[in-house]
């Protein structure tokens, strides 16, 4: 290794300059173990632990070198989100002003199931899904979130751990706000609680809605009902751009990806046609009226052809 990297001050001023890119680490007894590449070779950097902080999940050395300031534009939308609605802007100024954004690639990994919380989230840019890895060893999907969208919030006020993985689904840029200044934020001023709870009651109201059209809609309403979330319009013809692969949105409706294809098949009946990531719909309305009463919609369509 050169010289030049064998501190651990260089390391970490090279990864800003983004001259090293952290591929992974691991957490020994008394030393990190960092594994990067520069330039044309791939090391392994063994850092004592007392030397930088170590973050408690080792996937989160893989954005370690990402961490920045909010920029405006962050602000914008974190002033807007749900979680903080009702609250003065300069108590949201007062939140945020320890939070850093990071920029995630596609396929990284924010935090795994069972990670101490020690911070929640907000969206800035992306999609992340949230799973968990069932009993058979599959992959169940709980959640999947975007901009605008906050997560963790419970796990981190009440020093829990993380019940999900959260993975970016797309290039994502994300907030991180920690646990402990969020709870120091309540101490001094209670309606930041009364506002996280009422956002967090909004997401379990959600949550049941799902849970509901799992047992009570097809997998074709469901379907429907997905792209019609997605629609720019209420009525008339559209594009939809699919916002992520059709493997995850068959997890996401409860459905196999087989099932998922027959089912965008079907839709056809109704306008729909599905071309690689973009759905053109010839009528959001009649996409709708499919995800509350699939029977008389697709007869209404086949009078209609008659």
């Amino acid at each position: 290794m050169e010289a030049g990297l064998r501190s651990t001050g260089a390391l970490a001023g090279r990864a800003a300059r983004g001259q090293v890119a952290l591929i992974y680490g691991r957490t020994a007894k008394n030393f990190l173990s960092l594994h990067v590449r520069y330039r044309d070779y791939r090391l392994v950097v063994m850092i004592p632990v007392g030397v930088m902080e170590v973050p408690s999940s080792p996937c989160a050395l893989t954005a370690l070198n990402m961490a920045e300031h909010l920029t405006a534009g962050d602000l914008q939308i974190i002033t807007r989100i749900a979680l903080f609605r009702g609250l003065k802007p300069e108590t949201i100024e007062h939140i945020v002003a320890p939070a850093t954004a990071k920029t995630l690639k596609a396929h990284s990994t924010l935090f795994q199931q069972g990670d101490p919380a020690t911070a929640f989230f907000i969206m800035i840019d992306g999609w992340t899904k949230h799973y968990r890895i069932n009993l058979s060893g599959e992959e169940a999907v709980i959640h999947i979130f975007t901009k605008g969208d906050s997560f963790a919030e419970a796990a981190a006020l009440t020093g829990g751990r993380f019940p999900a993985t959260a993975e970016a689904v797309t290039d994502a840029r994300i907030v991180r706000i920690p646990a402990d200044h969020i709870v120091s934020c309540i101490r001094e001023d209670p309606n930041i609680a009364l506002a996280m709870i009422a956002s967090m009651s909004q997401r379990l109201r959600q949550l049941m809605q799902q849970v509901e059209q799992l047992k009570a809609q097809s997998g074709m309403q469901r379907v429907a009902q997905f792209l019609a979330s997605l629609a720019p319009v209420d009525h008339g013809p559209c594009v939809i751009a699919l916002p992520y692969d059709k493997v995850l949105i068959a997890a996401r409706l409860g459905l196999k990806p087989e099932s998922l294809s027959r089912t965008f098949a079907k839709l056809r009946c109704v306008g729909v046609t599905v071309h690689a990531a973009h759905v053109a719909v010839s009528d959001v309305a009649k996409l709708r009226r499919l995800a509350t009463d699939e029977k008389s919609t697709i007869r209404g369509t086949f009078s209609d052809a008659r």
